[in-house]
């Protein structure tokens, strides 16, 4: 019997996948290892670097069509994302969305295999996925941003986000799809909550037969090239119909305030209850529930004036105001001790804050589409992280959150100025949900702010460090410290307000941000640009902070052809 031969993916190293994919003699390298271009921040953490740093970025055609395939490589840093790769896979994506822009349509192709952020660079991966999920949203409107989940790593954290926010996603059976990594979440919520040696279990949950099956990927192949391409083929040509499951939001918040999770709900029962066309769009959980008095909390009341929460879920506070003569919509995430997902208690953006969030920003959205002032939005931000646990896993947190990303980049997009006040910790994929996605980002210089992708005791465990040891490293590396004035190096933030009680705010501390706010808001309204550029224009960003994001996009630029 003659063997039958087979090209993997799964098998391949990330720039074999790139040109296996692409019509031969077509396909030609943007930023090649033969630049030189690495990561400046690992030599100094006794880190190799790598001259393509783990993204792959290849020109050429496919079935003739023009075509950009980004790949990552799994294999060096766990596929994790840092300054220099994060700018290479969002500045490509960016120049796709110009060249469209002129009419040179040009079909993106992102191959996944990534943990999410590069824990080593910690803060410079978390502004880059703000960075390639804007461009997504953005790219979106002219082509398919097609996604592959091979397998191997899969995609995770910060990551998976981008992939929630893909047009379509191909994925094979040993494909994984997730937000927290199952020994993040056990070391976050203990043994009993997720158990990350049992790998059947794992595969049920987050594997690419579930995800396909229960509608939350679109295409589930075998791992050959000929079924990637008629994938990829089916996806262009209109055979299969781009769900645009980000925009679902009273599907997928319907489902998720009515579900029961008093027990454990396995994957099967998960599949049924994703696949269900009969929701519940009635419950009401606005009951009134213990109020917690946090820093968030006390910033939204102090902003609302008064105005009380429009908000169906306790954990999102809605309201509308009027900020120094301007409409304005106040949104924060704040803890619920009554929140029906108990890992998602404490302030963290679960299933329901991540869907609530886009509720209320897509509202906004629609209310003024035929207004000329577009109401201004401020995301409040005091988030200790995204819920870490076993059912936010199973039914996709990473989705939710895409949802509240995408609501944001829209509203921008469409032209609402947003201000995100950084008033507490603004952490991980909690962050990237709510706050990350604004024009401005305002910040008190206060040691309860605190900006990463991960908690302390996490980061040492993925990273195989003592907590000692990451502090240590982050005097030579402020991206991967914890406080605002170190994350202000980066020249991400419009404004750090000094000598602002950020925990016992009073009127006087009140005026200091409404007038930073106001100050932000006159700037997006003289400025054209509706994307997250001014991140790279800043005069910190130029000078240290961004040094190699900028040179990335010059150079993608420079090699385009």
């Amino acid at each position: 019997m003659a063997q039958i031969i087979t090209e993997s993916l799964v098998e391949s190293l990330a720039r074999e996948r790139a040109f296996q994919l692409l019509d031969k003699g077509s396909a030609y390298e943007i930023l090649s290892p033969f630049d030189g271009l690495e990561s400046p921040h690992l030599v100094a953490q006794n880190i190799v670097p790598q001259f393509d740093d783990g993204m792959i970025i290849v020109n050429g055609t496919l079935n003739g069509q023009q075509t950009v395939i980004i790949s990552i490589e799994g294999n060096f840093q766990g596929g994790g994302i840092g300054e220099v790769s994060g700018a290479k896979l969002a500045g490509t994506l960016e120049k796709l969305i110009r060249e469209c822009e002129k009419g040179n349509k040009i079909n993106p192709i992102i191959i996944y295999d990534t943990g999410g952020v590069r824990l080593q660079e910690a803060n410079y991966g978390l502004l880059s996925i703000a960075e390639i999920s804007a461009a997504i949203v953005a790219l979106r409107e002219f082509v398919p941003v097609v996604g592959i989940i091979p397998g191997k790593v899969g995609s995770f954290g910060g990551m998976s986000l981008t992939a929630g926010l893909c047009s379509a996603l191909i994925m094979t059976r040993e494909g994984r799809l997730g937000m927290n990594g199952p020994e993040v979440v056990q070391q976050e919520a203990g043994l009993r909550e997720l158990d990350p040696r049992n790998k059947q279990l794992i595969w049920q949950m987050i594997g690419g037969a579930m995800r396909y099956e229960s509608g939350l990927a679109d295409i589930l192949v075998e791992d050959d090239i000929p079924n990637y391409k008629e994938a990829i083929l089916s996806i262009w040509n209109g055979e299969i119909q781009l769900k645009h499951r980000t925009k679902q939001v009273d599907y997928y918040l319907s489902l998720f305030k009515s579900l029961d999770v008093q027990e454990k709900v396995t994957p099967q029962q998960a599949k049924e209850y994703l696949n269900t066309n009969q929701v519940n769009v009635n419950i009401d959980l606005s009951a009134p529930t213990e109020a917690v008095n946090t820093t968030g909390s006390k910033w939204f009341e102090l902003l609302a004036n008064g105005q009380p929460s429009i908000s169906e879920v306790p954990s999102v506070l809605v309201a509308d105001t009027v900020i120094s003569g301007v409409k304005a919509r106040l949104i924060a995430v704040v803890p619920n001790p009554e929140n029906i997902y108990y890992r998602a208690r404490n302030g963290e953006v679960g299933l329901l804050e991540g869907w609530t969030i886009a509720k209320y920003v897509r509202q906004a959205i629609e209310e003024d589409k035929n207004s000329t002032e577009k109401r201004l939005i401020i995301p409040i931000v005091d988030v200790p992280s995204q819920a870490f646990g076993y059912h936010e896993e199973l039914f996709g947190i990473y989705l939710a959150c895409s949802a509240a990303v995408d609501a944001y980049a829209t509203a921008r997009l469409s032209g609402h100025p947003i201000v995100a006040a950084l008033v507490g910790n603004a952490i991980s994929g909690a962050f990237l949900s709510h706050g990350m996605q604004a024009n401005r980002l305002i910040a008190l210089n206060d040691d309860g702010v605190n900006v990463h992708v991960m908690s302390k005791k996490s980061a040492a465990l993925i990273t195989q460090r003592t907590i000692e040891e990451l502090d240590e490293a982050a005097k030579e590396v402020p991206s991967m410290a914890y406080d605002i004035g170190s994350f202000k190096k980066l020249g991400a933030l419009f404004k750090l307000l000094e000598g602002v009680n950020a925990k016992e705010p009073n009127s006087d501390d009140k005026d200091q941000l409404v007038n930073a706010i106001s100050e932000a808001y006159n700037d997006i309204k003289n400025d054209n640009n509706r994307d997250l550029s001014c991140r790279l224009k800043s005069d910190i960003a130029q000078s240290s902070g961004r040094k190699a994001s900028i040179q990335v996009r010059e150079m993608i630029e420079q090699q385009w052809r």
